[in-house]
């Protein structure tokens, strides 16, 4: 998700490295549960690292064997232990290198099982607590932010746990064991070593993190540049109406300066990253040379010893150099980890996942006993005051106010995506909150004013209703919606593929697959939200024809802004503020003149 200036909202966010507190710590130590089942490669994987580290710096030593070693007759009759023969130290040059191949494969293969393996646990645990959370959290959430947890999160993780954390481990134990072979080698030139190199490395790797920045500041600066031209194209028509090209035009031009005037900083500093990496790397080694010349000429050190140090040299040199950045990765892997578990810590709603054997009985009797309710956001503004009504099996009951009266939240509260502060609300007879709640949910539909399709085919979004329900039954669900004829006017038919959010439909062929949808649930209770007020007048009659077979034996709760579409209904509740302030049939409350039913229906009939 970006911003309106071109920025990420949340990626940078989610890419910021961690801060090692105990808290941080105590969540990524919660990591390791998914690591538990694949211990035995785990364990196997850091043997492979070990082995490969410990081959990787024989190859110095041996280089350096090499050099003083004299000439053999016979390659193929060499032993290997003979290290003062050419030919048995070139075939244990190339057994090391097998070996070390053989291994490298294998530490790869086992991290990355393991990682997978895990990251792939990770996943499915996250999403499905993510899915049982509670509607306040996504009230309270923004969308781009979630789906930043599950996939740049879990990117972040992926790349900490498969390459990352086996690379920092080995690079770890190079530097150990290479400075430890080091001073079998020569304690002095050791010393010197340490005196230098690395402090060279660090060195670089400080210039290169602040030369990255500065690309990240170009690469912002490039994209405010684009914000430009795509603000300029999309509103063209305004910049020529009030004749503001060569406004634009400057404004374009002062953004690229800026982000240019960035870039020269960055090619700058770069020039003088490549220059500092020349002459301090290469008069580095020029010292440990010049040094371990005079070793030689006093006789501490021949020309083999010489070789497998700098061979070491170099090697540690490297694995230092790329320690900063790794950890930086880790601690990335360490945020995103704390983030996840955040997620899995948050309280989810009482939800069983598993198939449900057979529904629940339910006859749709519905009572809000003197129900009060505010949102936890805004704990000081009431939404319902005292609202009490009761709803009979079969009957239909249509809620009628203006914007803001509380009509939706009565749907969200017999949905259970919230409970009331005061009161309680009872299905056949029992509170609400004592049935489970995804089998309540199970026999309840909705069909709302602004109807989610999923990007898949009509078929799967009506069988969204009942999975795994037979080709006959979703076909028989869309001719009770009145879809069936336009459905299989399609080329495709109910193959056809409705776009993101159904937008390849119209409104009212999408609110005729959310009803066919609604009837192969086969609910006990039914809400209907403003399901037809976004529609015109020739696909109203036909959504509303489908809405009526719907409705037939159902306990139907319909909230409605035309008043019009709720004539027939058994009974009409007038609320305002949040309050009941009337009910009765459509007759009994339009002759009521001083009522706000009546007002309203006058003011619709104006409006008309």
């Amino acid at each position: 998700m970006a911003s309106r200036r071109g920025r990420p909202i949340f990626d940078d966010e989610g890419a910021k490295p961690a801060k090692l507190s105990k808290e941080a710590l105590a969540k990524t130590a919660r990591l390791f549960r998914y690591l538990k089942p694949h211990l035995g490669a785990f364990v196997a994987g850091l043997f492979c690292l070990l082995i490969t580290s410990l081959l990787s710096l024989a190859f110095p030593l041996l280089l350096g064997k090499l050099v003083n070693a004299t000439t053999s007759d016979s390659f193929w009759s060499a032993s290997l232990t003979d290290l003062t023969n050419i030919d048995s130290i070139a075939k244990l040059l190339m057994l090391v290198f097998a070996l070390q191949a053989a291994f490298g494969f294998l530490r790869i293969y086992l991290f990355g099982l393991v990682s997978e393996n895990a990251l792939a646990d990770l996943r499915q645990d996250t999403y499905a607590h993510l899915v049982r959370m509670p509607m306040l959290f996504f009230a309270q959430r923004r969308v781009g932010e979630l789906n930043s947890r599950i996939s740049a999160d879990v990117a972040l993780l992926q790349v900490g746990m498969t390459t990352s954390l086996a690379e920092l481990l080995r690079q770890l134990v190079t530097i150990g064991l290479g400075i430890t072979l080091l001073t079998f080698v020569s304690v002095q030139l050791t010393l010197t070593m340490l005196a230098t190199l690395p402090v060279v490395a660090l060195i670089a790797v400080f210039f290169g993190s602040y030369i990255r920045k500065l690309s990240k500041q170009v690469q912002d600066r490039i994209a405010d540049t684009n914000v430009i031209v795509d603000e300029t194209l999309q509103g063209i028509q305004n910049v020529k109406a009030f004749s503001n090209e060569g406004f634009e035009v400057a404004r374009y031009r002062s953004s690229v300066l800026k982000a240019r005037d960035l870039a020269m900083k960055g090619v700058k500093w770069r020039g003088s990253f490549v220059s500092f990496i020349i002459f301090c790397m290469f008069g580095v080694v020029v010292f440990i040379i010049w040094r371990a010349v005079h070793l030689r000429a006093d006789g501490l050190l021949d020309m083999g010893d010489i070789t497998a140090f700098l061979g070491l040299s170099i090697m540690i040199g490297a694995s230092i150099a790329s320690v900063p950045d790794l950890i930086t990765t880790m601690l990335k892997a360490v945020g995103a980890t704390e983030r996840l578990m955040d997620i899995q810590d948050g309280k989810t709603e009482d939800i069983d996942l598993k198939p449900r054997k057979e529904q629940l009985k339910l006859e749709g009797d519905i009572a809000f006993e003197h129900v009060s309710f505010h949102y936890a956001t805004r704990p000081d503004h009431a939404v319902l005051r005292d609202v009490h009504f009761h709803a009979k099996p079969g009957e239909r009951v249509a809620l009628v106010g203006p914007s803001g009266a509380g009509k939706s939240t009565i749907a969200s509260l017999i949905l259970r995506f919230y409970d009331p502060v005061g009161g309680r609300i009872t299905i056949d007879g029992k509170d609400a909150r004592d049935y489970d709640l995804g089998a309540l949910r199970d026999r309840m539909s909705i069909v709302p004013q602004e109807v989610l399709l999923f990007g898949g085919t009509i078929l799967e979004n009506i069988a969204y209703g009942k999975p795994g329900a037979s080709r006959e039954a979703i076909e028989a669900a869309a001719r009770k919606a009145n879809a069936h004829e336009f459905i299989t006017s399609f080329p495709e038919g109910y193959a056809t593929i409705v776009g993101e959010r159904g937008i390849q439909l119209s409104g009212g062929q999408r609110q005729r697959i959310a009803i066919a949808r609604a009837v192969l649930k086969d609910p006990a209770i039914l809400i209907l939200d403003e399901a037809t007020s976004a529609l015109d007048t020739a696909s109203e009659r036909i959504v509303q024809d489908a809405l009526d077979k719907l409705m037939e034996g159902r306990t139907s709760i319909v909230i409605a802004h035309r008043l019009s579409t709720v004539r027939n209904a058994d009974r009409i509740l007038v609320l305002d503020h949040g309050m009941v302030t009337a009910s009765g049939t459509h007759d009994e409350l339009i002759a009521d003149t001083g009522g706000l039913y009546y007002s309203l229906s006058r003011m619709q009939l104006s409006e008309t």
